[in-house]
């Protein structure tokens, strides 16, 4: 996905930029960047940081990186943020998108005469062409409403100007945009908790197509929020860091509520509830609570030498990395029932691999419980999965299987209800595909109650492909 960091201050921004933007490596494992602006101009630094983390390729250069205003980035995906000289002036633009309607708008942008750099997989930067619309309109503050509502997908963006920072949330409001502020500074993020060991309060969250512009003292808002929001569940099951809040809901809390009602509607006999890690454990802590089942760490992940960004594009190495990564607890698990929590199954193949690993160490029965409903319509709003395909989504692998082919969305339906025949054998097939001992699935209702905010308002896309 990615995630972004930007500070406008009247000190040098450099510290707060470096470490706000490091806050949110979670969010990217491909590329970060940092551009500032003061005395001396417009001045930026992009890396590679798929085999390192953040903070070791820019420490070094971070002291030539002066100015009072200042945006950052961690991408998983495109080289941003860019510098672009325009009509609007020279500005620095980073984003958080996903673009399903690139190659239209590259081509009506191309009819014009301008031409795009192509990125290393021979597509376009998207954060170029976001720039590209934007330099379509006369004033920038159009550029970014026409941004906003020419893009089928999502945007959330960052512009760095020499009068201050434009902040812009995605029109639908899939992914978040946080201000926070402080004597002589204020800032805009994606994680809300990026800003407060920097001894920044949290201002407010931007709305649905809000548009805002700030320098260190003042915060305007320039186009006001819409009234429709579908922002990302997936940010409190899975992306979003424990100390995250959105819409005023903690992340950690939510999985805690997931896993008290995940154990509510659940009768298996297991003799310890583990989560997988590290998204998964505060899910099954709040399972173990509920259920009385003890709460135990019975594999660990090892990463003091492994890098989240240490992460191969090619599936089955990446498959043999994530299980090199995991080291077991024999003590905890021989001849033991365990029931683990995952915050989802994609392909199934990283879970099937736990499961063997599980059994191969000594376990007697291995009980699956995702937190969150099985996945059947690939995410169309942010880059969630990207590499894989929809047809490689093991429910869809399943219910082709049981189908005898490809499905109709009037089908898939009868498969995303819990309370449906169909959904009952395509769990069992699941579960049989990947060998647990028993798999049960928290309930699309039961995942928003989760939440605890007008159900409305959270995209469910990927589990019933309503839009």
């Amino acid at each position: 996905m990615g995630g972004f960091f930007g500070v406008a201050s009247k000190q040098n921004c450099n510290f707060d930029l470096f470490f706000g933007t490091d806050y949110h490596s979670h969010l990217g494992t491909r590329r970060a960047g940092m551009a500032v602006y003061g005395e001396q101009g417009f001045s930026k630094s992009i890396h590679s940081i798929e085999n390192t983390q953040f903070r070791t390729k820019f420490e070094k250069e971070l002291a030539n990186l002066e100015g009072n205003y200042g945006i950052g980035c961690i991408s998983d995906f495109e080289a941003q943020p860019i510098l672009v000289r325009s009509h609007h002036g020279t500005f620095a633009i980073t984003t958080v998108s996903k673009i399903n309607n690139a190659e239209e708008l590259a081509k009506e942008i191309l009819e014009d005469g301008t031409h795009f750099f192509e990125m290393s997989n021979g597509e376009i930067n998207p954060t170029e062409l976001v720039a590209s619309l934007i330099n379509q309109k006369a004033n920038l503050i159009e550029g970014i409403q026409y941004a906003l509502e020419a893009i089928d997908g999502s945007l959330s963006l960052l512009i760095l100007t020499p009068m201050g920072i434009y902040a812009a949330r995605d029109k639908m409001g899939r992914t978040p945009v946080i201000l926070g502020k402080k004597d002589g500074a204020r800032c805009a993020c994606f994680e809300s908790y990026s800003f407060l060991n920097l001894e920044y309060q949290k201002d407010r969250e931007l709305g649905p197509g809000e548009i805002v512009v700030f320098d260190e003292n003042t915060c305007r808002t320039l186009v006001r929020p819409g009234s429709e929001m579908k922002i990302c569940t997936f940010l409190w099951v899975y992306y979003g860091y424990p100390a995250a809040s959105y819409e005023g809901v903690n992340v950690e809390e939510m999985r805690y509520n997931c896993g008290r009602l995940l154990a509510g509607r659940d009768n298996v006999e297991a003799d310890i509830v583990a989560g997988v890690p590290d998204s998964g454990t505060a899910h099954a802590i709040g399972y173990a609570n509920a259920s009385g089942i003890p709460f135990s760490r019975p594999f660990v992940k090892y990463t003091p030498t492994w890098p989240r960004s240490f992460m191969p594009t090619i599936q089955t190495q990446r498959n043999l990395i994530a299980h090199m990564k995991l080291l077991a607890v024999h003590e905890l698990i021989q001849g033991k029932r365990l029931l683990l929590i995952d915050d989802s199954i994609v392909r199934g193949t990283q879970m099937r691999e736990t499961t063997e690993f599980l059994y191969e160490s000594g376990a007697k029965e291995v009980h699956i419980r995702p937190a969150c409903p099985p996945l059947l319509f690939g995410c169309k709003y942010l880059n969630f999965s990207r590499s894989s395909s929809e047809m490689e989504l093991i429910g869809r692998v399943v219910i082709n299987e049981l189908e005898g082919g490809e499905v109709t969305d009037e089908v898939l339906q009868e498969y995303a209800d819990p309370d449906s025949e169909k959904y009952e054998k395509m769990v069992e097939g699941i579960r049989k595909k990947l060998n647990f001992t028993s798999l049960r699935y928290h309930r699309l209702d039961d995942m928003l109650e989760s939440v605890g905010i007008d159900p409305d308002k959270l995209c469910t896309y990927c589990w019933n492909g309503k839009e």
